[in-house]
Formats: structure tokens, sequence, C-alpha cells
């Protein structure tokens, strides 16, 4: 059993899947990245100069009590947080298409690359002696 799980745990598919795993992670931190720095701050200013991120529906105040703690903490609908995931989504989306299509685009080459003639087969080498043989 142990044999088993080393050959399936070194096969290419799970290493493969392996990489595919930590590329989309990286890919993924690279575009939150990319739209909590660049693109919020710039949908901000049309926006009253408050990044969207930062934009909520207020359910309840906070509550502080005499001594300036918080006794009950604000309950609030973070959309503007929630646009900020789905604008990631869609870019890590168009991403991840992006190389898809690529990676066909390649494999597509390399299916239709013709394989160079090997020379003549068996049968039409047997074909000529026989017949060379059948002139004698």
């Amino acid at each position: 059993m142990l044999k088993e799980f080393k050959e399936f745990i070194t096969g290419g598919n799970v290493i493969e899947f392996a990489v595919a795993v930590i590329m989309a992670g990286a890919i993924g931190a690279v575009v939150k990245g990319f739209v909590s720095n660049i693109v919020m701050p710039i949908v901000g200013m049309f926006t009253g100069g408050v990044s969207l991120a930062d934009k909520k529906y207020v359910l309840s105040e906070a509550v502080v009590d005499a001594a300036g703690k918080v006794a009950t903490p604000e309950n609030a609908i973070l959309y503007g947080a929630w646009i900020d995931t789905i604008i990631n989504l869609i870019i890590v989306g168009f991403v991840m298409f992006m190389m898809i299509k690529a990676y066909n685009k390649m494999k597509k080459k390399e299916e239709a690359a013709p394989e160079a003639p090997k020379g003549p087969s068996q049968e039409d080498l047997l074909a000529e002696i026989r017949d060379l043989l059948a002139k004698k």
C-alpha cells in the first residue's frame, strides 16, 4: 500500500495539479493586490474620495461604554468589499481564460505538425523484394 501511495503521489497528474494550485494562488494574490491597491483607489475618486472597498451599509452603530471601550461592535453590510471580490473574480477568470486559450492554441500547433516520413514500410520493402525475385 505504501508503494502504491508513493507511485500515486509522484505521478504526473498529482504534481501537475499541485503546481496548478500554487500558481492559481499566486495569480490570485497578484490580482487581489492589483485590484485593492490600484483599481479601487481610482474607482474611489469617482465615489466621493472613499475607496469603494470601504463602502458599507450600517445596520446598527457600535455601542461605546463610558470608558471608551466598544461594548457592541458595528453591524454592517460590507457591499464595497463584496464588489472588490467580484472584480477580483472577473480578472482572475479572464487571466485563466487567456492562459487556457494560449495553451490550447499551442497544443493544436503540436498536433497539426506532420510526421516526417520514416521511409518505406515493411510491406513496401517486401513487395519490392518479391518483385525483384519474380523478375529473376
